[in-house]
């Protein structure tokens, strides 16, 4: 499958069979991550998996949006190892994160898995729950799994503004 292909198919699952992931392709996923631009290459992510049946159940307490997925990726980064921006001293941590977990999504649906990026959770519920050091700050949860039978996109998912309200082709 081309790339703008795999883009446009991919969709948020949020109906998960029980089927495991097979390490192989959590590995896969995971490298895709880790290859993933950020800036100046720092890498800040910080990725906690979260497989156990008891990590399972905190995941589940931090989130209402966790689909009973029988995988996920909380999605970190560490604030001491992020680029700045000189300007107004920006991190690019939420940024750097968000790229990782674009890649880590593609390719899951590459090899046929099902994911969401979720950010409906409790920051200090999450923090608590996977004893998170102080420099982490917790961007999303990404909810891994095979797609159950009945999953199916969202009703907006085609639904795309055109090109000419999204983007200027002229200066402001």
């Amino acid at each position: 499958m081309d790339f703008l292909q795999l883009a446009q198919e991919r969709f948020s699952v949020t109906s998960f069979s029980d089927k495991e992931i097979e390490q192989e392709k959590v590995e896969s996923i995971l490298r895709a991550g880790q290859v993933a631009p950020t800036a100046c290459n720092l890498q800040p992510q910080k990725i906690l998996l979260i497989q156990s049946k008891e990590a399972l159940e905190k995941y589940r307490k931090c989130t209402v949006s966790h689909f009973n997925a029988p995988l996920a990726m909380l999605v970190c980064y560490d604030r001491t190892l992020c680029w700045s921006r000189e300007y107004d001293r920006k991190l690019s941590g939420d940024v750097d994160a968000a790229i990782v977990t674009t890649h880590m999504m593609l390719e899951a649906a590459d090899l046929g898995v099902g994911s969401a990026m979720v950010m409906n959770f409790i920051p200090e519920a999450v923090r608590e729950e996977f004893k998170l050091p102080a420099n982490y700050v917790p961007v999303c949860l990404l909810a891994l799994g095979y797609p159950s039978k009945d999953a199916k996109p969202n009703p907006g998912h085609t639904s795309n503004k055109s090109l000419s309200v999204t983007v200027s082709y002229n200066e402001f």
